[in-house]
């Protein structure tokens, strides 16, 4: 009987999908006119043939979504990056110290960053997302209390310390070290939880670019997190989409920050190697 169940529900589920792209997967992503981003290319080695070819998240949308992440000016997520500046420069803590005080410009000395993370910390000897990073520098280096991992300032800063990579390939490093970290990522990731009983792969690798509702499935790349969506109208980390994501499969979560997250952010994260950064963006 719970067998049958489980396969009631994931009928319910699946059969909500079907074809109807609405968005223009052949439009060139261009922002403020000069930076150019990759949207499409090929799969990277280690997806061991599940795609030709991996898509931004950009692609599935519709023109008018598409639109806003265009402009600067439109793009409703620059307004997080404004306050994220005013922080940058501001002393907090008890060593006297601010983000610039060490790093000098965010477009000097972040440049490239986001491209990479997260990434094996040979000091602390853990992969570390930006956030964790950006709390090892506020409590080691300015001696200022950590921000919680998905709070709206740690949220800010994370869309700052993005924007000069925008256009760089993500570059995420899997071997090594790091590696047995994606190899738990990877495991979570084809995992399947809840009373649907789905894995991440089910909606991402099995049935990209099919409507479930009135969802456009992507292939559920994080190069552009954090990410501005409609739908609830804030920046959102990319914990915070896992976190949903699983809750919509009727499972108990983990949490953010949690050491499961982590691992299937660098696994996640590695899927989209050779898409632009494109933080932060705008989705549904």
């Amino acid at each position: 009987m719970k067998d049958a169940l489980r396969g009631v529900l994931a009928g319910v589920a699946l059969s909500a999908l079907a074809s109807g792209a609405t968005a223009q997967e052949d439009a060139k992503l261009i922002v403020n006119g000069e930076i150019e981003m990759v949207t499409t290319t090929t799969a990277p080695e280690h997806l061991e043939g599940a795609f030709r070819e991996i898509r931004s998240g950009w692609t599935f949308r519709t023109p008018e979504t598409q639109a806003l992440q265009m402009d600067d000016f439109e793009n409703p997520a620059m307004i997080a990056v404004d306050r994220a500046q005013v922080v940058w420069d501001a002393v907090d803590g008890t060593e006297g110290n601010s983000c610039s005080s060490c790093h000098g410009t965010v477009d000097e000395s972040m440049a490239g960053v986001r491209a990479v993370y997260p990434k094996w910390n040979e000091d602390a000897g853990e992969v570390r997302t930006l956030e964790m990073q950006i709390n090892d520098c506020r409590e080691n280096r300015m001696g200022a209390e950590p921000w919680d991992y998905g709070s709206t300032g740690m949220i800010d800063m994370t869309a700052l310390i993005s924007i000069p990579s925008r256009g760089m390939p993500v570059n995420v490093a899997i071997d090594g070290p790091a590696q047995s970290t994606w190899e738990k990522g990877k495991e979570i990731y084809y995992t399947r939880f809840g009373q649907l009983e789905l894995a991440c792969a089910n909606c991402h690798e099995d049935n990209y670019d099919n409507l479930i509702r009135a969802d456009h499935l992507s292939m559920g790349m994080t190069n552009g997190f954090p990410v501005y969506r409609l739908r609830n109208t804030r920046l959102n980390s990319t914990h915070q989409r896992f976190r949903g994501c699983i809750r919509d499969t009727r499972a108990e979560t983990f949490a953010v920050g949690s050491p499961e997250f982590v691992a299937l952010e660098l696994y996640v994260a590695s899927r989209g190697n050779g898409l632009s950064v494109e933080a932060p963006s705008v989705r549904n």
